[in-house]
């Protein structure tokens, strides 16, 4: 693609040597949180026989992106604050944004289907068990993971075809499609809205199907509401918490041209940090099932 750029640097999110420590400390700590939060509910769904609804798988394979996804930022980003110089190899700096991509798309479709299942599960409960069986939950997976690949191949492949000859310097704290492309000495006009495009319209469709799909709950709940809605009700609560984390930074981010916004990079903070830690500590402090299963799967170990 015509490159002479081999190295790109990455200005991170300060400058200031004390601000730099305190990052440390604080990502950290948040990257440890995501990895053992996550972990815990993976582990408690998996050995807890009565979390085998698809619910509870479904919140399973989120925990497993939401590791994966942090994990592609957060290790560089630890490594960069306590680094003099921070240089990422050409190679590297496009691994970082396919696999970011590829993890990110997934968490999205993924989220959509769990919307899915908790419409199906409040509005059409007598069909529940057939709709959302385990392998449509295994097929609606997969789905979300091809998605994802798909997506992160065309947004990749729009990239490396760029010619990049000078500045390398990107202004944020990991390689990411808006601060790159920024960099090509070429009109990129067509690339970014094709980016535009997929990215942006993928983080829009996605929150407005999960909009759809909660209004429909509220509407069917709204007559009568039992116990059983109430609890429906509050884990939609919490999933409305994480969407709304997750989403709405990336539609920001990704729904503009990418050439007539300042970097994003405080932002991007809220969905590759915030968003991975509440995950866990949303799922877990408002769903009794899940504390309850965490307790006995505790003293299990103790014993």
């Amino acid at each position: 693609n015509f490159s002479r750029v081999t190295e790109f640097i990455l200005l991170g999110l300060s400058d200031t040597r004390e601000l730099q420590v305190l990052f440390f400390t604080f990502f950290f700590l948040a990257y440890a949180m995501v990895l053992l939060g996550n972990l815990l509910i993976i582990v408690t769904v998996r050995t807890d026989p009565k979390l085998s609804s698809p619910m509870y798988f479904l919140l399973c394979n989120l925990s497993f992106i939401d590791i994966c996804c942090t994990s592609v930022t957060s290790p560089r980003m630890l490594v960069d604050l306590l680094s003099q110089r921070k240089v990422i190899a050409f190679e590297d700096c496009i691994a970082q944004l396919f696999f970011l991509h590829f993890v990110g798309a997934s968490e999205m479709f993924l989220l959509t289907v769990m919307a899915y299942d908790r419409y199906t599960a409040i509005c059409k409960p007598l069909h529940y068990t057939a709709i959302m069986s385990r392998q449509v939950c295994w097929v609606l997976v997969s789905a979300c993971w091809a998605g994802g690949f798909l997506h992160s191949i065309v947004q990749t492949l729009l990239t490396i075809q760029l010619p990049f000859c000078g500045p390398n310097t990107i202004d944020n704290y990991f390689c990411d499609v808006p601060p790159v492309i920024r960099l090509a000495c070429t009109d990129i006009y067509i690339t970014e809205w094709l980016m535009v495009s997929n990215s942006g319209l993928i983080s829009l469709v996605c929150f407005l199907v999960l909009v759809t799909s909660y209004t429909f709950i509220l509407v069917t709940i709204r007559v009568h509401i039992t116990e059983g809605h109430w609890k429906a009700l509050s884990t939609c609560a919490s999933h409305v918490m994480v969407v709304t984390l997750f989403f709405v930074p990336c539609i920001f981010i990704y729904l503009h041209p990418f050439s007539t916004f300042p970097s994003d990079k405080h932002i991007c903070v809220i969905c590759t940090v915030f968003s991975p830690v509440m995950n866990p500590l949303i799922y877990t402090l408002r769903n009794n099932e899940v504390k309850a299963s965490m307790w006995k799967l505790w003293k299990r170990c103790r014993v």
